[in-house]
């Protein structure tokens, strides 16, 4: 008889370890700040709202320090990694959180939101990645790409969103196998509706509250954030490949080619002119996208 074993990926526990999360203002990069610094990370957060940053960071438990940055200009996201070597001295992971959205009708949206959000998940994400790689280069570290749900399954009325999800899980995909050699892991990062402020800003629209609550269950829930978080921080500590920050989206990647079809199909067309007409543009979702819109 065969007898299959189960294979356990080290941990590589982050007490002492020097962790850069992007977008750290608040949402997911400001709980999982808080989960890292209480398992004894030592914290660069990166953000565009200094006050909210100064707010985590003195809230946390642990060592963190606070550099607010648009993670779109390379010049000051380069000058962001000198200083957290400087700072720090090392840099062992970088978790690429940074995300803003928008949603409705594609032919409806106003050009320059929807390029942000493309800029800022998409651009954001290999800036970031190109600024702080010398450096996991050096120590051997992790990169994590925070993705979604999105870059699995397509979303109507979030055309921007779901490219630029898309294209940071094919970016950190390609990514991974060019630095293997060099003894740097590379994860992606899926996330279903979770509950932060991105998510209620979302569903301050009626008909992107309504659009979600029509999605085949479970993806039409809004989840608790921490338990999620948690997971995060479970799979940095394994330098895992693939995070599923809810278990249920491991499910689905088997189906992935026949999703788009099943989501985009006539189901989805009839939910759509369920909806209504479009409602008025109103630019980024919540707090931190206005934040992103009207960036200095």
């Amino acid at each position: 008889m065969t007898v299959r074993r189960r294979t356990v990926r080290r941990r590589h526990p982050v007490a002492g370890r020097v962790v850069v999360i992007t977008g750290a203002a608040r949402g997911i990069g400001a709980e999982l700040a808080n989960v890292l610094s209480a398992r004894g990370a030592r914290l660069a957060l990166v953000g565009l709202e200094p006050d909210e940053l100064d707010r985590v960071r003195a809230e946390l438990p642990g060592e963190a320090a606070a550099w607010p940055a648009d993670v779109t200009d390379a010049d000051t996201m380069r000058r962001v990694a000198a200083e957290v070597a400087e700072r720090f001295g090392a840099v062992h992971t970088v978790v690429a959180n940074a995300g803003v959205a928008a949603g409705g009708p594609f032919a409806d949206a106003d050009e320059d939101v929807w390029r942000r959000v493309i800029e800022v998940n998409l651009i954001g994400s290999a800036v970031t990645c190109r600024a702080f790689l010398p450096a996991l280069r050096a120590g051997g570290g992790y990169y994590l790409q925070i993705a979604s749900l999105a870059a699995i399954t397509p979303a109507p009325l979030m055309t921007a969103y779901c490219a630029s999800k898309s294209g940071v899980e094919a970016f950190a995909h390609c990514l991974r196998a060019e630095v293997a050699a060099d003894g740097v892991a590379v994860g992606v990062a899926y996330l279903s509706w979770t509950d932060t402020d991105m998510v209620r800003g979302a569903d301050a629209d009626e008909r992107l509250r309504e659009a979600r609550l029509r999605l085949p269950w479970p993806a039409n829930r809004t989840t608790p954030l921490r338990p999620a978080v948690v997971r995060l921080a479970a799979g940095i500590e394994r330098r895992a490949p693939h995070v599923y920050a809810q278990r249920w989206i491991r499910g689905i990647v088997p189906t992935r080619p026949v999703l788009p079809g099943l989501l985009g199909g006539r189901l989805a067309q009839r939910r759509l002119r369920a909806l209504g007409p479009p409602p008025e543009h109103r630019g980024l979702v919540g707090p931190g996208g206005r934040a992103a819109q009207t960036r200095p």
